[in-house]
This record gives structure tokens, C-alpha cells and sequence, in this order.
């Protein structure tokens, strides 16, 4: 929901070079804003409105945004947690049926810009549990008509940075609402987070990509052609390197060579 509010002051863009030193978390994790000015202010602080427009805020998701938490996690790093103290996410109880779309292993199908519809209506949920824990955590009693898989995207949180797939539940939510068409809550969702800004710049190019999707389907396609071209990087980076070692270990046998050939060519009297 939109509302008019009076003018706030540009989201201040951190110009300090991101750091990815685990220890740093806390740090990064308590810089927030309280509003997102939309079509104006972007999330890295780029204001474009003019001076004779009036600003529109948004403060909250227009629909529902729940959680299961497991607690598995550091409550000074939970990003569910902190989501939840911003009155931003509700918590659900094991057992309790959400109608929404939710994030979850047990899903068949990658979320796409089709389950717009869904979510405006019902919403969102995540399972907040530690990666380290899936085999311990019930996702069957986490009741739903819509468990959705998440695309291929790398984490940004300074816990797991640059590790593809293994999200916050933040970055969870944002992707859904980015994949789904809802970027200014995205944004929002992310602005609670010095680091958020940076898993938009991480994953730029693949949640353009995905949003401009029709269905889950093309989703996948999407993911798997740049996973592909991922690998054919990969393959051609080590055929590069296994060539300089050849080119390396021939240049030194030539030399090892010329050097016998001198040797051998020495009269001794």
C-alpha cells in the first residue's frame, strides 16, 4: 500500500568498499531506513524526483509476508529476526496452513512472475533454518497449495557471500518479490541491510532475466542456459591454465636442453 508522507531525507549510499569478513556482520546488520521513496529513489540513494513532485512511501508489503522459524540460527545475524522486529514478517507455527506461496525444498517448481496473482493475494512465506540443518527441519508441517524452489542466484550476506544458492531469508523474499514484479518491496526489504543493495548488484542480470519470464518453465531455462555458460567459463578457464602449464614445462625442458647441448659441446683438455 502507497501512501503520501512528508519528505524524507535521500537514503544516504554507503561509500565505505564492501567488506566480506564474517566478523564484520554485526555491523553491517544493524544499518537500516525506515521508508523507501518509490520511482524516485532507488536503493543505492540515486534521487531523481524533481523539486514539484510530491514523494509516495512505501512501509510495508501489500500482502502477507510470513515465516516458520526454526531458531537455528544466530539471533544477531537472523535476517527473519530482524525482519520481524521492523514489523515487516510474521511468524507462523508449525502446523499452521499459509495460502501464500512459500520457499521450500519440497517444492516442484521454480517461482516465476506467474505467481504474482497468488502473492498479491495470499503472499509470501520462507522457512527460517539453518542450511547446515535441512534434514532436521519438518518441512511437511509447514502446510501450503504453493511450495515454490528458487532460481539460481548467489548470497551476498556477509555469512555466506558469493555461495550460489545458499540465500538469507531476506534475500529469499526479495528475489520472489523482484521475480514476481514487486521490486519496489524488494527494495524496501533490502533496505534493511547495509549489505542489501549488493545482492541486487550480484544477481542483476539473472533477476531481470527471470522477472521477464512468462512462467516456470521459462524460468529453468533460463537458469540452465546460465549455468551452461558458467561451465563452458569454467572449462575454458582450466583449459587456459593446463596451456600455460604445457607452454611453462616446454620452455623449461627447451632450456634444459640447450643447456646439455652447450655442455656437451666443451672441450676438455
Amino acid at each position: 500500500m502507497e501512501r503520501k508522507g512528508k519528505k524524507q531525507r535521500p537514503f544516504r549510499k554507503n561509500t565505505k568498499q564492501f567488506r566480506t569478513n564474517t566478523q564484520k556482520t554485526e555491523e553491517l546488520e544493524h544499518g537500516d531506513s525506515s521508508n523507501i521513496l518509490l520511482s524516485s529513489l532507488t536503493l543505492d540513494g540515486t534521487d531523481s524526483s524533481s523539486d514539484d513532485e510530491s514523494p509516495s512511501y512505501i512501509t510495508s508489503a501489500p500482502f502477507d509476508v510470513a515465516m516458520w522459524d526454526m531458531e537455528h540460527c544466530d539471533p544477531r545475524r537472523c535476517t527473519g529476526r530482524k525482519l520481524f522486529r521492523h514489523n515487516l514478517i510474521k511468524k507462523l507455527n508449525l502446523g499452521q496452513r499459509f495460502n501464500g506461496i512459500v520457499l521450500t525444498p519440497i517444492g516442484q517448481k521454480c517461482v516465476s512472475p506467474s505467481d504474482r496473482d497468488i502473492i498479491s493475494q495470499y503472499g509470501v512465506a520462507v522457512v527460517d533454518c539453518s542450511w547446515a540443518r535441512l534434514e532436521d527441519t519438518p518441512f511437511t508441517k509447514m502446510r501450503t497449495p504453493q511450495p515454490r524452489l528458487l532460481p539460481f542466484l548467489v548470497a551476498a550476506n556477509p555469512v555466506k557471500y558469493a555461495k550460489p544458492c545458499e540465500l538469507s531469508c531476506v534475500e529469499a523474499l526479495a528475489a520472489v518479490f523482484y521475480i514476481a514484479g514487486f521490486q519496489d518491496v524488494s527494495h524496501l526489504y533490502l533496505s534493511k541491510f547495509k549489505w542489501g543493495k549488493h545482492f541486487l548488484e550480484l544477481n542483476r542480470t539473472l533477476l531481470d532475466a527471470y522477472s521477464n519470464c512468462t512462467n516456470s518453465g521459462d524460468v529453468v531455462a533460463v537458469q540452465n542456459k546460465h549455468l551452461e555458460e558458467l561451465e563452458n567459463e569454467r572449462e575454458e578457464r582450466d583449459r587456459r591454465e593446463r596451456q600455460d602449464i604445457y607452454d611453462l614445462s616446454s620452455e623449461e625442458t627447451e632450456e634444459e636442453e640447450e643447456e646439455e647441448e652447450e655442455e656437451g659441446g666443451v672441450k676438455i683438455n
